[in-house]
């Protein structure tokens, strides 16, 4: 099956007193992985919420489609993984356990739930902690068992919000490696990140900066259009 295209059209967005989205137009392409890129408070946690459904705009309004055919808001969350900044795990339950409760979330069949879960483990590398608790592992660790949650389910659409932020180097690299594991054409990955050199990783990157949409295109595309050679002194120059 096809993974899902995002059109984001003329959206805004109020938080409290501040704008955090300013009639943001942008589109995300299928099967891609892309990144929002932007300084803390550009309005990229904003953005991802809003692409979950989580957060409805002001203005404006999102459209998903799969091989061209608009689908619907509701069928879109079912097939949506969301990675939050601080995944809400429980300290005291395994991995495994953890993972068992996502299944029983997804109401998934036991026997593909066991053969999805014996992939994540080892793709991930956590196999040998399957059943450590939560509250025990290291931070890179963390993030890989909230990943594996969200993965479960085989979403179309993944959205991970600033999903390598705390963690060490070498986990960062883990991630993304790990991201693009399971990318595909099946699967539409949208990661934010105010990590400037992640940006090069991704296929499509978009610019946000004050909740403006500023750039998309592929990376270097992008610096062109800047007139740049690293992703930082684009914000350097819009300051």
């Amino acid at each position: 099956m096809p993974a899902l295209r995002a059109q984001v059209h003329g959206v805004s967005k109020k938080m409290g007193r501040a704008q955090a989205l300013k009639q943001v137009d942008d589109g995300f392409g299928a099967g891609q992985v892309h990144g929002i890129i932007g300084p803390n408070g550009a309005g990229k946690t904003t953005l991802i919420r809003v692409l979950a459904g989580l957060l409805h705009p002001d203005e404006g309004r999102v459209e998903y489609d799969e091989a061209e055919k608009l689908i619907s808001a509701a069928d879109v969350k079912r097939v949506t993984g969301y990675f939050p900044q601080e995944p809400s795990l429980y300290p005291d339950l395994t991995c495994r356990e953890h993972l068992e409760f996502f299944r029983d979330l997804y109401d998934l069949p036991q026997a593909p739930f066991e053969h999805r879960a014996e992939e994540l483990l080892h793709a991930t590398g956590m196999a040998p902690f399957a059943d450590r608790p939560a509250g025990k592992l290291s931070g890179g660790m963390y993030k890989k068992l909230g990943l594996m949650c969200v993965l479960l389910n085989r979403p179309k659409l993944l959205l991970l919000d600033e999903p390598t932020v705390g963690v060490d180097p070498v986990s960062r690299q883990e991630l993304w490696d790990l991201v693009y594991s399971f990318a595909g054409e099946e699967m539409t990955v949208i990661v934010s990140t105010s990590y400037m050199d992640e940006a090069g990783r991704c296929s499509q990157v978009h610019v946000l900066s004050d909740g403006k949409m500023l750039s998309s295109g592929m990376p270097n595309d992008v610096m062109r259009h800047f007139g740049v050679t690293d992703f930082a002194e684009i914000f350097l120059k819009n300051e």
